[in-house]
């Protein structure tokens, strides 16, 4: 269903002038106890709208209305255990349920009038609901796919509680967004930030809806790519899309701007800047275009700091906080407001070829943010080996589709290893393989053994230089998905 995403400072007028079916209060990295924690009008909660709080959410509400928030020593990262005891919000579901958790915060009184409705072994208070007023609160995370039942649980609160109707369509996305694009760009022309990746590709299909030809898509060859794969994104952008392509080999350019640089928030704000610097030369020697667009995602701007300054800084995603302040170009972002998921719903209505479409995303720093330290060509083309390998053997075994995202990282260290009765002091080679729908949470892969012990024995093999494989089996959160 269509929902909107608004500050924390909404007036209570605003809100009501929107005449929403729901509210929903977000999860959030502060304390609501912090000087500068995020707080609503209370006034929101006298509205009569039906309100959910998830997480931060939950404990702001239960503190605005009454209840105690504490920190009580205990904390609850990933996949946990709860026991249900009725509900709306449960419906017919199991009375033993398994979620994600990512708090150190605890409600440990709920708000006068509410009744409990889940706990775990570490939160007595898991859930709570005062349906005569329209509340309801839930200290985990529902809409996360890790929370498995999560999204029966969100139907739950707007189908049966609020009563809103599910009538938000990838269909009605494009309307929306063609309608917007035109809007916004009027009779100008339009240059395309083109990766290859499907939120670019979506956002090309977009935009062409609705300008036509007068957009052109520029695809930044910056030799941060893996293996042949700049060939394929001009091979297969060709092969399916009648739009202007134009191809800008920028390798020894990029490479040059790297040199030295470890930082890696220091790598995204220079390939950021540096992206843009090239767009902008095409763009004049196209004939000035003023119109840039990017297939920017909600998590990108949720991950460098949101648009209010309230969501914590993760890493700065080079389309967001990568951005130089005195960028020529004004930016057109069609999928600004959705995640991934939805991207490839978009991209399926839109016609786009299933490779396409399901393509494992990859970050348009590139293998930069996958080497740890400072970037060359020899540690990119080490790197480059070693992902190939791993590309084509999650391919071979049939699990490519199952996988977020898999991949190599190159830590800029060395260690002991013995090859040919000798001592080596090679690099090693981090195996990342993790599971998700939105790239907001992710869960480590449990790859087949024997799959592992193929993929190391190749990198060790095949690649001079290696000497060591190890595999990443931690979640998100604690950590991030890339390594930098």
């Amino acid at each position: 269903m269509y929902s909107e995403l608004v500050p924390h400072t909404l007036s209570p007028e605003a809100l009501r002038a929107r005449r929403p079916y729901a509210v929903i209060l977000s999860g959030g990295p502060a304390s609501v106890y912090s000087d500068d924690a995020p707080r609503v009008d209370p006034q929101i909660f006298e509205l009569g709208v039906p309100t959910l709080g998830i997480c931060y959410g939950m404990q702001l509400m239960a503190l605005e209305l009454g209840g105690r928030v504490e920190r009580t020593g205990v904390s609850e990262f990933g996949k946990t255990a709860l026991r249900t005891s009725g509900g709306a919000l449960w419906g017919d579901l199991p009375e033993d349920e398994v979620v994600w958790m990512s708090h150190r915060d605890s409600v440990v009184a709920p708000p006068e009038g509410s009744r409990v409705t889940a706990t775990s072994v570490s939160t007595p208070i898991a859930a709570f609901e005062a349906p005569a007023r329209g509340l309801y609160g839930v200290q985990f995370h529902p809409e996360v796919v890790h929370t498995p039942h999560g999204t029966e649980l969100l139907k739950n609160f707007l189908y049966d509680v609020a009563g809103a109707p599910p009538a938000w369509t990838p269909a009605a996305v494009i309307e929306e967004q063609v309608e917007r694009i035109r809007s916004q760009v009027g009779r100008e022309r339009v240059l395309c930030a083109l990766s290859g990746g499907v939120d670019s590709a979506v956002a090309a299909l977009l935009v062409h809806k609705a300008v036509g030809d007068r957009l052109t898509c520029v695809f930044v060859d910056h030799g941060l790519l893996r293996k042949a794969e700049a060939e394929e994104v001009v091979e297969t952008f060709g092969e399916h899309f009648h739009v202007p392509l134009v191809r800008v080999r920028a390798q020894e350019r990029f490479l040059d701007l790297l040199a030295g640089v470890e930082d890696p928030e220091q790598k995204r704000k220079l390939i950021g800047r540096e992206f843009i610097r090239v767009f902008e030369e095409e763009a004049r020697r196209l004939g000035d275009v003023r119109w840039l667009v990017q297939g920017t995602l909600y998590s990108d701007v949720i991950e460098s700091g949101g648009t209010e300054g309230v969501a914590a800084t993760i890493k700065s995603h080079h389309n967001v906080g990568g951005l130089p302040d005195d960028m020529r170009m004004r930016l057109v972002e069609p999928l600004r407001l959705l995640f991934k998921d939805e991207v490839r719903r978009v991209g399926e209505e839109l016609g786009m070829p299933e490779r396409m479409v399901w393509r494992q995303p990859f970050p348009g720093p590139g293998l930069a943010i996958r080497i740890v330290g400072a970037v060359t060509a020899e540690r990119l083309e080490i790197l480059r080996e070693a992902d190939a390998i791993l590309q084509e053997e999650v391919r071979r075994a049939g699990l490519y589709r199952d996988l977020w995202q898999s991949f190599a990282v190159l830590p800029a260290i060395r260690s002991v290893g013995v090859q040919g009765d000798e001592r080596t002091y090679g690099y090693p080679i981090v195996i990342r393989a993790v599971t998700s729908d939105d790239a907001m949470t992710a869960d480590w892969a449990r790859l087949p053994y024997d799959l592992l012990e193929t993929i190391s024995g190749r990198i060790v093999n095949e690649i001079p230089g290696v000497n060591r494989v190890v595999l990443d089996l931690t979640s998100k959160p604690p950590a991030t998905i890339e390594w930098e």
